[in-house]
């Protein structure tokens, strides 16, 4: 099942449509496999690449969707649990600023990814249909923990995309 609009922040609206599938953990198998390859494109002489001053190098995009999707599984694991407190809310420049992502390789992060894409799909694996539709709130609305299934595919693959089109110019852009 995918989650129906109006179960999740308007803010979802921009990475959940991105994502085909029809359940999700179809959704975060295929999503996976367009991820790892797209980190696999990263040269090392691009992994520290940024295409404008501010802006985060392709190692810090990655460390970015790693980070988000850990923090969003557990979002999800806590809605699913019917925990009642509404969670933190995270800044992504404070979390890409401190990732120390210095002696980091991209293989090595690929590696990290893959551990937390298992986690992922382990956890997702184990809700029922029920808890899949339990609901909790967030800084931004109230959300179910299906919904976050697929926002944790939908912005892996938004930022794939942003990968391709600003850092990655030669590479052959992913179809969704």
């Amino acid at each position: 099942m995918r989650p129906q609009p109006g179960s999740y922040p308007s803010y979802f609206d921009n990475y959940i449509p991105l994502i085909k599938e029809g359940n999700v953990l179809d959704a975060l198998k295929e999503n996976s496999l367009i991820i790892r390859k797209a980190i696999r494109g990263i040269s090392g002489e691009k992994e520290n690449y940024r295409y404008a001053e501010r802006k985060w190098t392709s190692k810090q995009l990655v460390s970015h969707i790693i980070d988000t999707e850990r923090i969003l599984a557990y979002r999800a694991l806590r809605f699913a649990r019917k925990d009642p407190q509404q969670p933190l809310p995270f800044s992504e420049d404070d979390y890409a600023a401190n990732a120390e992502l210095s002696h980091r390789t991209i293989a090595d992060m690929l590696e990290e990814f893959d551990s937390v894409r298992t986690a992922s799909q382990t956890l997702f694996k184990s809700f029922t249909p029920q808890s899949l539709l339990f609901k909790g709130n967030t800084a931004i609305g109230e959300t179910t923990p299906l919904a976050i299934g697929f926002m944790i595919c939908g912005h892996g693959l938004h930022h794939i995309n942003v990968l391709q089109e600003r850092y990655l110019k030669n590479y052959s852009q992913i179809k969704i």
